[in-house]
Order: structure tokens, then sequence, then C-alpha cells
């Protein structure tokens, strides 16, 4: 690792082993999604291997700023640069800060404290924390100091569950370094294929027809894709199997990249054209340790069910799965994957029926009151292409029944982060000027906003969006 990571950032590290070597009462706060719940199993790995007693719990951003800090030592993974998370702080409280998201605090934050504080954030060093390296990726960095290179393989979820791949299709930076350890540990392999999701799982038909990035005739329907397919020369079945993209031969695929090639020409403006291979090859991960044609070995799918398990209030099923627990955990998964995707498509289906997309210059949303706050911005991703898939996409719904402020979501088409928008960082600083706070990647960011703010943020994003796409 001295390698691989600034001199100053790896002495953090070196620091961060000490302290937890020298703490007893360990509390870890966590994100609500794949990338932290991978950061929380790492470190509740670590801590279990070093027979430390400690704590683990999965939480929203909003809720960071009023945490009490009651351990000797609390670690924030996958949050907590970007929060207040010191304002209940003590002079003996120790706190560790494993995060890739934009900082608050700079980097000598700990010289002016008279507690002990470490935050280990990439983008003190220069190191994209969009791209190269997440939550997930800094916690195994972790574990590596401890020399637990068996736990690369959950560094690789995170990248792929927190989407650290979307601009060009292959982990870069940091994590093609973890990648390198998952595959000298004999646990992940890739190659470069079609970007669909479902690889192993997912009838081809049925996997092109949820292709969005940019709306094609085949989007959203499936007779369309059938249609393509046949006139690919394509079977639909192979024997009694229907046709996953795994089961295509190298030709096959070649005249699928043509076909998509062709469909993506007619759709992009000229100067994305260069981009549009990007939107349709991509590098696909598989776990080793997974069964062959499972929802595991994939780990687009695999990421996909931690999302489900922690956004339906069962994290403590995907901690048991990430750490190998898997005996009664695995049935769990299943119901809640299953359960999570009836909720998931009632919600789509009710968006297409009443078709509830507003249209403004710059952006569009949608009210999704009545929607999950925790999975609004799933479904904000998948109806971005019932809209202008040339607009971003806001979606807001109330954060629970006891608090009536607003979640908001935003999702858009990959080709506007190519333009070099990043609405993580537009999105927070409207949502701060509105006495909430946000954040998040350049195509899937967040925020949490006071409830009479909603039109008036609206009316700010369409604003701040203003000039900035040029499809």
């Amino acid at each position: 690792m001295e390698n691989i990571l600034p001199q100053e950032m790896k002495r953090r590290y070196e620091l961060a082993k000490e302290l937890i070597e020298n703490s007893q009462d360990i509390k870890i706060y966590s994100h609500t999604d794949c990338d932290g719940i991978s950061s929380g199993a790492i470190l509740s790995t670590i801590l279990d291997r070093l027979n430390k007693p400690h704590e683990i719990e999965i939480v929203n951003l909003d809720v960071l700023e009023d945490l009490a800090i009651e351990h000797e030592l609390t670690i924030f993974s996958d949050l907590g640069s970007g929060q207040n998370i010191v304002k209940n702080a003590k002079d003996n409280s120790k706190i560790l800060v494993l995060d890739h998201h934009p900082p608050l605090r700079d980097i000598d934050y700990n010289k002016d404290v008279d507690f002990t504080y470490i935050e280990i954030n990439p983008n003190h060093y220069g190191i994209n924390g969009s791209s190269d390296i997440c939550g997930g990726g800094l916690c195994y960095l972790l574990a590596k100091e401890f020399g637990f290179t068996d736990l690369s393989w959950i560094g690789v979820l995170a990248a792929i569950g927190d989407m650290q791949n979307t601009k060009t299709g292959k982990l870069e930076g940091l994590n093609k370094h973890i990648l390198e350890d998952a595959e000298e540990e004999g646990l992940v392999s890739y190659i470069s294929d079609i970007s669909l999701y479902g690889r192993q799982t997912r009838p081809l038909f049925v996997a092109l027809s949820y292709f969005s990035d940019v709306k094609l005739p085949i989007t959203n329907n499936k007779n369309e894709t059938i249609a393509v397919l046949q006139k690919l020369d394509i079977p639909r079945k192979i024997g009694d199997k229907t046709t996953t993209l795994s089961d295509l031969t190298p030709k096959q695929k070649q005249k699928l990249f043509s076909e998509l090639l062709s469909m993506l020409s007619k759709e992009v403006p000229g100067e994305y054209v260069k981009y549009i291979p990007k939107l349709i090859v991509a590098d696909s991960y598989e776990f080793l340790m997974e069964d062959d044609n499972t929802f595991l070995r994939d780990a687009s799918e695999f990421s996909t069910a931690m999302n489900a398990c922690v956004r339906n209030d069962r994290a403590d099923v995907a901690l048991e799965i990430l750490k190998g627990n898997r005996l009664e955990s695995l049935d769990e998964l299943e119901l809640i994957s299953k359960d999570h995707r009836r909720y998931l498509a009632e919600n789509i289906q009710k968006m297409e029926m009443e078709n509830p997309i507003v249209q403004m210059d710059n952006i569009q949303y949608f009210d999704g009151t009545g929607i999950r706050s925790n999975v609004v911005g799933t479904i904000a991703g998948m109806i971005l292409s019932y809209g202008d898939w040339k607009k971003p996409i806001i979606a807001f719904t109330q954060v629970n029944d006891e608090n009536d402020d607003y979640k908001i979501s935003l999702r858009c088409s990959r080709l506007l982060a190519y333009s070099g928008i990043h609405f993580g960082f537009i999105i927070r600083k409207v949502a701060q000027e509105l006495g909430g706070n946000g954040g998040g990647h350049d195509v899937a960011c967040g925020a949490y906003i006071p409830h009479d703010k909603k039109d008036e943020f609206l009316k700010r994003m369409d604003e701040e969006v203003a000039g900035l796409i040029k499809i």
C-alpha cells in the first residue's frame, strides 16, 4: 500500500490501525446503501477478527448531526465528511471517518480540536471520490493494514454498488488496485461485455428493454426487443432456457453491439457520438465463490440485493451475507429482494398510469409522495426513460411519518456527466442555501430540505442547471 497511497494518507491509515487496536468500546455508523453496508461489513469483520466488542448502525444522512458520541471510539464510514458529526464530541472522544464524499473540514482539522480525530478522505489528496475509490474501498484499505486482503471482494462490490465505474465502464484509480487484490485472492474475475443488468439471470429481451440512458425504440418495449433479436438471428431460447446475455457467443455480442451503436447514433447529438461505446460496453465483474447463474455471482445484481436489504430496514441480513453467514440469511435475502422488486414495480406502474413527470426549462420532476424515501431515488432512475432523457429527473417525498421534510433524489443520463456536469455539487449547494443538506455523485445524488422549501428548491435547481446541458 506504500506505493499506491500518498504518504500522508498512508500515515493516517497507520494511525487508524493503532486507534482501533487501542480501543475496546467501538460504534460504527454507516450509510444506507450498498457502499455503506459494504463499508460496515468490512469494519465489523476487522473488529470480529480482533475480538473487539462493537455495535454497528446503518443510518441516513439526516440524523448524523444529532448523534450522541458516547463510545470510546466512533467510526463513520461512507458518511461523515460532509456533515457536522463533531457537534457532540467530548474531550475524550475518539472519532475515525472513512468517507469519499466532499469534505466540510480541511485536512488539518484534527490539529484544532481537543479530541482525537482522524479523517481519511481521498479528496484531501487529489484523489477523485466519485471514480477512484468509495467508502467500502477506503475501509478495505484499512483491512489491508491488518493483512485481511481476503476482504478485497467487498471493496469491489462497494465500488460497483456506488457506480464508481459509471463514466468509463471500468474500475480505475485505487479501485483498480483493490480489484487486483481480489483477483490475486481468486475471488473476482471480469470481462468486457455489453452493459446490461442481469447478464446471467435476466432474459435478454427483458434486459434490453431496460436500456434507458438514452431513450431508444427498445426502451420499455419488450415487443421491440424481441423483434430486434429476431432481426439479429439471436434465439429467444436455447433449448428450454430463456437466452441471457451470458449465453451469447462473441459473434452474437458483436451483432448486438453494432445494432445498439446504430440506434444510439440516431438519437445522440454529434458531439456526443464519441461517448456511445461507453454506454454500450463495460467491464462485468463476477464473484468466483458464488454459484454460477445466481444473482450473487454478478457484482451489479449482488449490489442491488444489498441495497434492497438496507432500504427495507434489513441491514442485518445484508451484514450476515457479506460476513459469510449464509445458512438462514440467503432465504431471507430472496424474500426481501422479491418484495423489493414488487414494491418498485407497483410504484413504477403508478407513475406510468398517472404520468406525473413535470417538465421545467432545464430539469424535470415528479411528486413521489407515498413512496418510501429510501427507494425514491431508485424509482427516479428507473422512470428517467419515461420523461426527457436529456434532462435530470428529480423526485421528492416525505422523509418519514414523523418528519415532513423532503427527501430529494436526482438521476440523469451518463451523457450529462460526460459534459462535465456534477449534479452532486449543484444539489448540495442549493440544499444548503435553503437550510438543508445534500450531495452525492455526478449522475446520482440527493438532498434533504425543509418542507416549505420544495418549490424554491426546484426553481433554484432549474436556474443552476441553465446553460450547463449541451445535449
